[in-house]
């Protein structure tokens, strides 16, 4: 069987192609969100794949669980026939179960049509915001895109930071210096 990545290429760019059209990739990005968040620990996926259930009880109960966490208006949640369609194709051919795979190439589509690149900075302290600024700054002009910055603090970096950005991997961590350090000293 193939990977779900691979399955769920397709779909994505699906969905991808209907929001598109519909000028509507901010709302399905969302929706897709919420059931990314929803599906991810596999248990809701497992209650949907129960045989006894039919695909229209599926269906409501997963739109059920998109309009509790999000809106009622939601694209998946029952506010659009072709989310409805959509998330119908998906539980008819027993692929509910690739919707977080489905949610990260999506993301991964509309970011590239909106040229912007989601970077996160691991740092050893706090960032203050000039420091994010100035990242985002210096980052833009490097990658040429718009920089979405999220950041997180691990304390073992020592100091400095790391930089991730796609494939892009910048580490400027003092824990990483003294590795370097310690490997030229043994060889």
């Amino acid at each position: 069987m193939a990977d779900k990545s691979t399955i769920a290429r397709p779909y994505a760019q699906a969905a991808f192609d209907l929001a598109k059209e519909a000028g509507a990739l901010d709302q399905w990005a969302n929706a897709l969100e919420i059931a990314r968040s929803l599906l991810a620990d596999g248990s809701v996926a497992k209650f949907l794949s129960t045989p006894k259930m039919s695909d229209a009880k599926r269906l409501d109960f997963l739109q059920g669980l998109i309009v509790s966490v999000g809106d009622a208006t939601s694209v998946l949640g029952g506010g659009d026939k072709k989310g409805s369609n959509f998330l119908r194709l998906l539980l008819e051919y027993d692929r509910v179960s690739v919707l977080p795979e489905i949610a990260a190439h999506f993301a991964a589509l509309k970011a590239k049509v909106e040229n912007t690149v989601d970077v996160t900075v691991t740092s050893a302290a706090p960032l203050h915001s000039a420091q994010q600024q100035a990242i985002v700054k210096a980052l833009r002009q490097r990658l040429g895109s718009n920089v979405k910055l999220s950041t997180q603090v691990n304390e073992k970096l020592i100091g400095g930071a790391v930089i991730r950005a796609g494939d892009v991997v910048i580490d400027g961590s003092l824990r990483s210096r003294l590795e370097k350090l310690s490997n030229a000293l043994i060889a």
